[in-house]
């Protein structure tokens, strides 16, 4: 069992930053990849960034202004120079594996709203 506690949304001026926190507890050794998804009104739910064994990925509107990164049981996003387009619900994401199977855990979510 993998507990995600999500931290560090809020509302931000278009141009600004905002670094959001998660937090995990349990078989944390076993995660693998740790992420950031979004979840915009009327919109599915989209991987922003991930972290796989050191290696990142970004959503393509994202590159150049996002930075994941991960220390052991934290994840973050560092997010500098919001667009009005980023607002949107963000959850963190955790993998577990056992045994070659996996489940899929989630956080509650924080809001980021950038105004214009």
């Amino acid at each position: 069992q993998v507990q995600l506690v999500e931290s560090g949304g809020g509302l931000v001026q278009a141009g600004g930053s905002l670094r959001l926190s998660c937090t995990a507890s349990g078989s944390i050794f076993s995660i693998n990849p740790m992420g950031w998804y979004r979840q915009a009104p009327g919109k599915q739910r989209d991987l922003v960034a991930s972290v796989t064994g050191g290696i990142t990925n970004y959503q393509d509107s994202v590159k150049g202004r996002f930075t994941i990164s991960r220390d052991n049981a934290k994840l973050y996003l560092q997010m500098n120079n919001l667009k009005p387009e980023d607002t949107a619900i963000y959850y963190c994401h955790a993998r577990l594996w056992r045994g070659g199977l996996f489940d899929d855990y989630w956080g509650q979510g924080t809001q980021v709203t950038v105004s214009s």
